[in-house]
């Protein structure tokens, strides 16, 4: 039970993914600032804003449902702090593995995206509200292609397990060629996913302040955005234990190649952050459905045909 708990709370479980949020935070804004030529923040500038947050007053706006306001940043970190439980991190198994724990770990992640949308809402106010409808287009946008994308390299494997993912591509790593595709819909897909450039059309700070947080203020608005560098973390996690399964029995490699392999993605994402401008979300409609979904289509479909022939 102590130990269930140490897991959980502790690690790899809740203040490891915390800390290692802030961490790769500040990699991704030095990253940024360092692409454009800029100093960039020092390494404990998250933590100081977080923490300068929490301190600021927490206001809440007259005409918004108060109980909802404030629960929903609670709910959208419980639910990325349970999907990280399932991705197999420094060892080839998860904390928690199950057949089908990639389908949890999907859905999970939809819920943080669904808690954006209804802060928005009920904030009551014009730009949280246009902010809110923009996180749900959005969702319905790229969230498509994104699981077809991940979905692929599961139906090639034979196995709904991110824990059985990871065993089969290291056992077969060339097979992870075969993917290539879909890891490139996936990275594009998560850019959407998680507010970024040129997808960060549900903030747009030059057009709608802060969008759908416009409201959020304090304690609240932390747990929202430390929410967010905690999801950046589970995305790049779930893209490295699905399309780079290199593990290792020993825990201090494994927890090596882990970071390794995470930084990784995140220097990818952010590069397509700066090197890209804010597109319409129109225009992201139509990549989203009328690239990216038929190549994650060809992609399970060629691993269905590959299936038999392997």
């Amino acid at each position: 039970m102590l130990a269930a708990l140490f897991h959980i709370l502790i690690f790899p479980g809740l203040l490891f993914l915390m800390a290692y949020s802030l961490f790769f935070d500040f990699v991704d804004r030095k990253i940024y600032a360092r692409l454009q030529n800029r100093t960039g923040p020092r390494w404990y500038q998250p933590l100081a804003d977080f923490l300068k947050l929490l301190g600021k007053e927490t206001i809440i706006p007259d005409h918004a449902a108060k109980k909802i306001f404030t629960f929903l940043p609670i709910v959208s970190m419980a639910a990325i702090a349970a999907a990280y439980l399932y991705i197999p991190l420094f060892l080839p198994e998860s904390l928690y593995p199950f057949d089908g724990d990639l389908i949890v770990v999907l859905y999970l992640l939809t819920i943080p995206t669904v808690c954006f949308f209804l802060a928005g809402w009920f904030s009551t106010s014009v730009f949280a509200t246009i902010g809110a409808v923009r996180t749900l287009t959005q969702l319905f946008s790229y969230e498509v292609p994104l699981f077809m994308a991940l979905l692929a390299p599961a139906l090639l494997a034979d196995t709904w397990s991110l824990s059985g993912i990871t065993a089969y591509y290291s056992q077969h790593p060339f097979y992870l060629l075969l993917n290539i595709p879909a890891f490139l819909v996936a990275i594009i897909a998560c850019q959407g996913k998680l507010d970024r450039v040129p997808f960060d059309l549900s903030e747009a700070e030059t057009e709608l302040a802060s969008g759908t947080f416009v409201e959020y203020s304090g304690r609240y608005y932390a747990i929202f955005r430390l929410a967010i560098d905690c999801e950046l973390v589970v995305v790049s996690s779930l893209i490295a234990a699905v399309y780079l399964p290199m593990h290792s029995d020993s825990l201090l490699l494994g927890i090596v190649i882990y970071v390794l392999e995470t930084l990784l993605i995140l220097f990818i994402l952010a590069l397509i952050r700066t090197i890209m401008a804010r597109i319409r979300i129109e225009q992201m409609v139509v990549l989203c459905w009328k690239y990216l979904t038929p190549i994650a289509l060809l992609q399970i479909i060629a691993n269905l045909l590959l299936k038999g022939v392997l």
